[in-house]
Parts: C-alpha cells; sequence; structure tokens
C-alpha cells in the first residue's frame, strides 16, 4: 500500500525525444551547409547580383517618386539608372582630378619630409632612454659569437685527377688553369611597346572590374523594370500556400533594407561633408578627396573609419611645417569618430536593423571569410535579410535568435534560468531596472509567480529535483530580504528628508490617515503564509507575504513539513487571523489539499482558511470547483485576489492593488 505524504510531488517520466524534430534539425543544419557551400563556390556570379540587389533597394524609392509624377516606367528608371551613373563618373573624375594634382605637388613635400625625419633621428640620438635601449641592443650583438670565413670548396677528387693528369701532358687545364677567359656582356634589348600592346595590358586590367559594373548595371535595370513581377515569382516560389506569412516577411525585409541603407547613405554623406569643410578649415591639402573618400570607406564596417583618417593624417603629417596640423587633424577624427560611432549609429542603426551588436561582429567576419572585402560592405544588408528570414520561416528561427537584438529569453525564462543558477545579483539587477517604471505588485505576478509555475511544470515532468527546488526557494528568500531591505532604506531616506525640510516625518502604509489597520491585523503572524507541498510553494507563500507586509499587515511565513508533524508536536498558531494555503497551479491531488486543511482547523480552530491556487491564468471555474472539493473557506488565484482578500478581512480599504488585477476584485468562490 502505497501512502502519498504531504511534501511529496508525483513525478511523471521526461518525454523521449521526438525523432521528427531531431530530422528537421539535421535537415536545417544541412541546408545550413550546402547554402554556405554554394554561396563560397559562385560567388563570382552571386556578389555582383547581391550588389545589384542592395542598389536597386537605394535606388527604387526614387523610381516611385518619378512614377507618382506621371513619368512613364521606363523612363523613370532610365533617368534614375542615369543619374547615378553620372554621380558614379562625376565622383571618379573628381578623384582623379584631385589624385593628379596631388601627384604633381608630392615633389614640393620631399623636403618636409626630410626635414621632419632628420628631427626625428636627432630626437632619438638625444633621447637617453633610446640611446640606453641601443647600448643594450649593440651589448646584445657584441656577445653574439661570430662566424669564421667561408672556406673554399674542396674540388671533387675526380676532378683533382683530371687537372693532374691535364698538367703532366702539358695542356691547359679545362677547369680553370691557363689563360682566363674574358666574359662576353649581354644586353637585354626589350623593343618599345606599340599602341596595340598598351591597350591589352591596360584592358586586362580593367576588364574584370568594367565587366563587374556592366553585370551590375543591367542587374539595376532588370530588377527596377520588373520589381512587381520578380516580387509575384518570389512569393509563389516560397509562399507553400501561405501568401500572408510571404507578403508580410518581403514588406518586412524590403522596409528594414529600405531605411537602414538610407540612413546609412545620408549619414555618411553628413559624415563626409563634415570631414571635408574641416579639413579644409585645418588647411589639409586636398580636403575635397579626402572627403569623398571618407563616404565612400564609411561604408566598410570597423576598418573603414581607420581608412578614412589614415590619408589625411599622413597628408597632414607631410604638408605642414610643424605637427600642429597632423595633431588638429587627429583630434578631428578621434572627435567625429566618437560622437558617430558612440552616439549617432547605435541610435540611427540600433533601432533600424533589428541585429544585436555582436551579431554585427559575427556577420562582418563570416562574409569577409565568403566573399572578401565586398562581403564586408555587404555584411550588415545581407544579416538583416536573413535575420527576416528566420523571424517569419519557422525552420530558420535559430537565424533570429542567433543574430536578432531582440532577447533570447522572455523575462520569465530569464528570471527561471538564473534563479535555477542561484545567481542573485543579475536577479536583483532586473528587479531594480522592472522596478524604476512599474509596481512591486506587477513584477510579483508578472514575472516572479509565472517563473514559480515555470519550475511547477517541470517538477511535474519530474526534471527539477528536490534539490534545486529547495535552491530556488532559497535564492526567493534572498531576494525578498532584499527588496524589504531596499525598501526600508529607500523609507528612511524619505523620512530623513521630510524631517529635515518639515521636521515632520511622512507617514508609511501602515499609519496613513486615511488607512486604519486594527493591532491584532499588525500582529507578526496575524495572515500565516503556509506552503501546501514543495519549496516552490513556500517560495510563492514568500512572495505573497512580501506584499502582505508592505501594506502594513503582519505575517509569518511557514515551511509544507510542518503539516506533515504530528499534532502534538506541530506549532500552534493563536495569533492566526487568516491562514492561506499555498499550491502552485491546479494540478494537485484534491485528497492531498483536504488533508492539510484538516490537519489546519484542529491546530488554528477559530482562523478561516484560504487555499491559494496559483495559476498563470486565473480560472474562476477551476478555482470555484477545487474550492467546493476542498472545503475551504475561501479560495484565490493570483496575487492581486490574494491581497484583496487579505485587505478585506483586515477591514483596509483599498482601491486597485496593481494593473494585474481590476479595482476591488474578491476572491473567486467564497463557501456559506
Amino acid at each position: 500500500m502505497t501512502v502519498l505524504l504531504p511534501g511529496r510531488e508525483r513525478r511523471t517520466p521526461a518525454p523521449p525525444p521526438d525523432p521528427a524534430h531531431t530530422l528537421d534539425t539535421l535537415a536545417t543544419i544541412l541546408i545550413t551547409v550546402v547554402t554556405v557551400a554554394v554561396l563560397y563556390l559562385a560567388r563570382e556570379i552571386l556578389v555582383p547580383i547581391a550588389i545589384a540587389i542592395l542598389l536597386s533597394f537605394v535606388l527604387s524609392p526614387l523610381v516611385k517618386a518619378l512614377r507618382k509624377l506621371g513619368i512613364n516606367k521606363k523612363v523613370a528608371v532610365g533617368l534614375v539608372v542615369l543619374s547615378a551613373f553620372c554621380v558614379a563618373v562625376g565622383l571618379g573624375a573628381v578623384l582623379g582630378k584631385q589624385i593628379s594634382d596631388l601627384a604633381a605637388e608630392a615633389p614640393r613635400y620631399q623636403v618636409t619630409v626630410s626635414s621632419k625625419m632628420e628631427g626625428l633621428r636627432d630626437f632619438a640620438t638625444r633621447n637617453p632612454i633610446i640611446g640606453k635601449l641601443n647600448d643594450v641592443i649593440a651589448s646584445v650583438s657584441h656577445m653574439t659569437p661570430q662566424q669564421g670565413a667561408p672556406q673554399p670548396q674542396a674540388q671533387p677528387q675526380g676532378q683533382d685527377r683530371q687537372a693532374q693528369a691535364t698538367r703532366q701532358r702539358g695542356q691547359p687545364s679545362s677547369l680553370g688553369e691557363g689563360k682566363p677567359k674574358v666574359p662576353v656582356p649581354v644586353e637585354i634589348v626589350t623593343p618599345p611597346p606599340g599602341v596595340l600592346t598598351i591597350l591589352q595590358e591596360y584592358a586586362g586590367t580593367a576588364a574584370s572590374p568594367l565587366a563587374t559594373a556592366a553585370f551590375v548595371a543591367i542587374f539595376i535595370v532588370f530588377i527596377l523594370m520588373q520589381r512587381e513581377d520578380l516580387r509575384n515569382r518570389f512569393i509563389r516560389l516560397v509562399s507553400y500556400g501561405d501568401l500572408q506569412r510571404t507578403t508580410l516577411a518581403m514588406s518586412d525585409a524590403a522596409d528594414r533594407l529600405s531605411r537602414y541603407l538610407l540612413a546609412q547613405v545620408l549619414l555618411n554623406v553628413s559624415f563626409g561633408i563634415v570631414v571635408g569643410g574641416a579639413l579644409a578649415i585645418i588647411g589639409v591639402p586636398s580636403a575635397l578627396m579626402w572627403g569623398i573618400i571618407a563616404v565612400l570607406m564609411r561604408f566598410i564596417p570597423y576598418i573603414g573609419a581607420i581608412g578614412a583618417a589614415a590619408g589625411p593624417l599622413i597628408m597632414a603629417s607631410v604638408a605642414g611645417a610643424g605637427w600642429s596640423l597632423a595633431i588638429e587633424t587627429l583630434i578631428l577624427f578621434v572627435t567625429l569618430e566618437t560622437i558617430v560611432g558612440q552616439l549617432v549609429e547605435p541610435l540611427v542603426y540600433g533601432s533600424r536593423t533589428g541585429i544585436s551588436p555582436i551579431a554585427v561582429v559575427a556577420s562582418a567576419t563570416f562574409w569577409t571569410w565568403l566573399w572578401g572585402p565586398v562581403g564586408l560592405v555587404l555584411a550588415t544588408p545581407l544579416t538583416v535579410c536573413l535575420v527576416v528570414m528566420g523571424r517569419h520561416v519557422e525552420r530558420f528561427g535559430f537565424l533570429d535568435v542567433l543574430l536578432g537584438d531582440e532577447p533570447a529569453l522572455t523575462p520569465v525564462e530569464s528570471f527561471y534560468q538564473r534563479m535555477l543558477a542561484g545567481d542573485l545579483s543579475e536577479i536583483a539587477d532586473h528587479a531594480e531596472l522592472f522596478l524604476r517604471d512599474r509596481p512591486l505588485i506587477d513584477y510579483c505576478d508578472e514575472v516572479v509567480m509565472p517563473t514559480l509555475l515555470l519550475a511547477q511544470a517541470d517538477v511535474r515532468r519530474g526534471v527539477l529535483e528536490e534539490e534545486r527546488q529547495s535552491r530556488i526557494r532559497d535564492t526567493m528568500h534572498s531576494l525578498v530580504e532584499d527588496i524589504v531591505d531596499e525598501g526600508s532604506s529607500e523609507a528612511d531616506e524619505d523620512a530623513e528628508g521630510n524631517l529635515a525640510a518639515t521636521g515632520e516625518a511622512p507617514p508609511t502604509a501602515a499609519d496613513e490617515p486615511d488607512i486604519e489597520i486594527a493591532p491584532e491585523w499588525r500582529t507578526e503572524g496575524a495572515v500565516l503564509c503556509l506552503a501546501g507541498r514543495t519549496p516552490l510553494d513556500e517560495a510563492a507563500a514568500m512572495l505573497l507575504a512580501l506584499l502582505l507586509q508592505r501594506r502594513g499587515l503582519g505575517v509569518r511565513v511557514a515551511s509544507a513539513e510542518t503539516l506533515a508533524q504530528p499534532d502534538e508536536t506541530a506549532p500552534r498558531w493563536p495569533e492566526a487571523k487568516l491562514i492561506l494555503l499555498s499550491f502552485l497551479d491546479a494540478d494537485l491531488r484534491l485528497a492531498q489539499a483536504r488533508f492539510a486543511i484538516r490537519r489546519l482547523r484542529r491546530r488554528a480552530p477559530d482562523a478561516p482558511i484560504a487555499a491559494a491556487f496559483w495559476m498563470s491564468e486565473p480560472d474562476e471555474g477551476r478555482a470555484n470547483e477545487l474550492c467546493a472539493n476542498v472545503r475551504a473557506e475561501t479560495c484565490v488565484a493570483s496575487l492581486p485576489q490574494a491581497i484583496a482578500l487579505c485587505l478585506d478581512r483586515a477591514g483596509v480599504p483599498h482601491d486597485d492593488i496593481g494593473s494585474a488585477a481590476p479595482k476591488d476584485e474578491p476572491a473567486l468562490a467564497l463557501k456559506d
């Protein structure tokens, strides 16, 4: 005969692994590996296509604007592409002119460079630290044993005998004896290259970039002309009948990419204008060229800022007579990068891309390895596409978890994970952030209690042993103590501030004029919060006790072990005015609850008993059914209901327990 003792919980074996889920995971991994391999092997074709697609996102708003003006689609596309081509050619011409002017002025800077190098050499000679370092290096070099002079290589024995026989015959030796030979100078004359040779050389060098540019231009025109048709074909290809989800995904991706690229272009152009203007004011030569280069380099993550600053710094170093011009240039770029990188970019890009900062670094590394420097430029836009795909396609949901900027765990899951780890410091930090904007009752009802219910679900599945339940209870006890201490310290600070200002301490929740609590309800133990079965029930009882104590009621928490003690040795609670018996969720044996209530009635016959069946979503019908079966006077199913019940019994008026509960919400069931 098996007897179910109080304090023990039913356990069901953990479910076996799902073969379908395992196969789905393997299929996802295989698809990912094949996709990466295809991207790497076909990069010569895919890179121009990717560039064309991204540029089409930048140019499509211009085409739409022209279409709204009544211009024909073909004409609008032609005007936009031709304008973009003219801008690119114009920038190239300006850069070429600036570079040629700089090359013509290069000999003028040679004297400045020579004088500065001589000054650095003199400084190194006069500096005592560098002098001592040179002495140390010289002493170490003298300590190194010198190699002996190379010995002449001995001739092979066969050649020596041949030379001796030749001398005996009186003939000159072929091995160098006799009259030395005078070397004949040889000069290789290269004919001057012809026109065809020059054209072939330069055409071969420029063929690959020109072919890529032409390929990109053709694809841009094709994408802008056939934009709607390509969209419909893509929807038909990947929707699998779910047009709503596919359309939402495409709209999300297009909106994110358009906003991100537009913000990036505007920010980089603004950065280049500021750089060019500031360098011109400072006096750095070719300021316009450096501004254009800064605009282009800013499209490259991380190393682009260094590349944008390197050229102007070198130019400022060789152009100025002293070092003041270089120092001013350095201060300019450090200031701009600090403002743009630390303030502007997180505000602009962080709210537009939807990817986490670590994902930006990882994606830049991955795409650079896959496609080289072009992949570094395309890393962020391509990662945005992957995040959108993971957000709307269930099979690729791991991409949203790995790369997205949304928290990987919900507040409840994060709280539960920290509870299991016993990390009270991080739990306290999260609680402090939540309590800055929301009341404590909301934090307990929306985060802490659902966490305990999540742990109780693991208990039912048999995966949360009693030791870890006790750890959760102990962590909850420490958290409650910290909240109580923090509330007391804040009340003391408010009292001291008010006493210094007015000479009177502010009233507390227990002694405010409009809230009168009878002395017997302020006594410790007036409300007894008792755990029904497990340490998790005790943690829920601690949570309720904390909220009641902050409202001026005297509370006491008792563990489930007290119910298992014999009546002769069990504690008595004569001061209890109300007993709240805590059960996490409604999945329990009713006989167990009835057994606990009978024992409580023998030990505290005058105190009414309320059964608290904590539920994630309070179910009035289920609570009424449980209350009728366990024969308790009252039943509650949430923290606001329990607090309202205690305040009603104590005769304390209350309007709103918290945002999670309606005003004046009574208990779910009352026994006649």
